[in-house]
């Protein structure tokens, strides 16, 4: 039962509260103590535990329809390894734990955290099942992480950070949708409504905007925003990002990835490593290059 709770939580889901690090990334200029560093990586704590929580509650709403699902159906509720009141005993742990954690460290922060609860639960009963607005509901959970990842150690909101995070996270959205469809085939609006208005060849031109408009978005951040301009190095991160979506896309339409994003990103080595490779050229050019 142990191991069952475990994947309901689903750790590998995790690395989406990463980008609760942007804003300190994006701000390393600014000398951050280490008492900044200690309070995003308690604000992460905080969205782990209130995105598991929500997973769960996902999962106690969909229940008959991850049965019928290829994939879903091997996850610990719709199996049947895990029950339903152990599931919402962890579900309401995680949930009081997060905000409490919330409250302790900002009253922003708490904002966002409320925030970002409130716009999951919606999507779970009743979003999802939108077309258009399915997508856009989990986008918008990407960037309440990342007001919360700036509101937690006080720096300035960068509108950039909120249209590169909005912009990918379409991107990242629709591909999964595209995968879905696919897997699913004639019985996708069996398991959620939204796909019966779907197409593959709909998905792939919101894809292919979502992703342009998103290396749009960050090279005119490197070049045009205050950060770009005190650290012209920073154009050089381009080359990573543009890797990265080329990737991403090759993966969604010759390997039939993008259901996972996150497995993906995990997953996938050269992807990792161009992630990698930004994140540390990124940070080493915003500490070394004063322009």
């Amino acid at each position: 039962m142990v191991l069952a709770l475990i994947q309901e939580l689903r750790p590998r889901q995790w690395l989406k509260n990463g980008i609760l690090f942007a804003g300190l990334l994006f701000t390393l200029d600014q000398d951050h103590s280490l008492h900044a560093w200690l309070r995003v990586l308690g604000g992460f704590a905080c969205f782990c535990a209130l995105a598991s929580a929500i997973y769960i509650f996902n999962d106690l709403c969909d229940l008959e329809q991850d049965r019928k699902h290829p994939r879903k159906r091997l996850r610990p509720l719709a199996s049947g390894r895990l029950s339903r009141v152990v599931a919402s005993a962890a579900m309401l742990s995680l949930l009081v734990s997060g905000l409490a954690g919330a409250t302790a460290l900002d009253g922003w922060f708490l904002l966002s955290a409320i925030a970002y609860a409130g716009v999951t639960i919606a999507y779970s009963l009743w979003l999802k099942h939108l077309v258009i607005l399915d997508v856009m509901t989990l986008s918008a959970g990407f960037v309440l992480r990342a007001v919360a990842g700036a509101a937690v150690i006080h720096v300035e909101i960068s509108p950039w950070l909120l249209v590169c995070t909005t912009l990918g996270a379409l991107f990242l959205g629709f591909a999964k949708r595209r995968a879905e469809l696919s897997l699913l085939e004639e019985g996708a609006s069996d398991h959620r409504r939204s796909l019966e208005e779907y197409s593959v060849a709909l998905l792939d031109k919101m894809i292919t905007i979502a992703s342009t408009a998103t290396l749009i978005a960050y090279c005119l951040y490197t070049i045009s925003s205050k950060t770009g301009a005190a650290h012209p190095l920073l154009m050089l991160t381009i080359f990573p990002v543009v890797y990265g979506l080329f990737r991403f896309l090759y993966l969604v339409h010759r390997r039939e990835a993008g259901g996972d994003p996150t497995a993906e990103l995990l997953e996938d080595r050269p992807l990792v490593i161009a992630m990698l490779v930004w994140a540390v050229a990124s940070g080493l050019i915003l500490l070394l290059d004063g322009g």
